[in-house]
């Protein structure tokens, strides 16, 4: 699906852009891929098990799964980094936050392979980032947020693309018509955190949030936020 000119979303099972279980969503995390003059960028790369899946999307738009340079990965869960060490043997640069480095390294409890009955492969990043940073990839700059609490390795990525601030945000924020927040099963989850991640994401302005599950948020996604800071200021307190 293309979201705009050169930005398209390949994976994800809840809107039913890729499959992996009969009857169980929830478990391939929304993909995107972004094109450039240099090559692709993957803003996370789904639970592996949809690779296939994943490059087919991608061929029907003619783009090339051996073009992919770059994987940002949003934080370590199992539906949006399970793919990562396939990726990785193709020669795919990954790049996250420290630590979501330090868990896909160690592919424990941190991934949630148990939420999936499925073994995490461990892999290692190749490009660490950190809060505040402007990542350069590709010739694109992004801005990087580490936004701690649905895992503590929960990172957003921000950039302007075609005369639009877009922002990658995985899973933070909830998906539209289910839930405000990222699921809170994880092994470090953190309700505190989690609040403060969301009042310093809700000052953010951009003009497309793309989520980590379900549908992309096109109009005023500040709001979408506002929301569910709003939720987690009345329930977790």
């Amino acid at each position: 699906m293309q979201v705009l000119k050169n930005l398209f979303q390949v994976g994800g099972d809840i809107n039913g852009i890729t499959f992996d279980l009969q009857d169980a969503l929830w478990n391939d995390g929304n993909s995107y891929i972004l094109k450039t003059e240099d090559g692709l960028i993957m803003f996370d790369c789904g639970c592996g098990d949809t690779m296939e899946q994943i490059f087919r999307n991608m061929q029907y738009w003619d783009l090339c799964p051996d073009d992919i340079k770059y994987c940002v990965l949003t934080h370590p869960h199992f539906d949006h980094a399970g793919g990562a060490h396939l990726l990785k043997k193709r020669g795919v640069k990954l790049v996250a936050i420290g630590e979501t480095a330090e868990a896909i390294a160690a592919g424990d409890e941190r991934c949630c392979g148990y939420l999936y009955h499925k073994v995490f492969t461990p892999v290692e990043a190749d490009r660490l980032v950190k809060d505040g940073e402007t990542l350069s990839l590709l010739g694109l700059e992004m801005e990087v947020m580490h936004l701690p609490g649905h895992s503590m390795g929960c990172t957003a990525f921000l950039f302007d693309w075609t005369g639009k601030r877009v922002v990658v945000s995985g899973d933070v924020i909830g998906t539209l018509l289910v839930g405000d927040f990222g699921w809170d099963g994880s092994i470090d989850f953190n309700k505190k955190i989690y609040i403060e991640s969301l009042r310093r994401f809700a000052k953010v302005d951009s003009d497309i949030m793309l989520p980590g599950h379900g549908m992309i948020y096109f109009h005023k996604p500040r709001r979408r936020v506002e929301q569910a800071l709003n939720s987690a200021l009345m329930q977790w307190r």
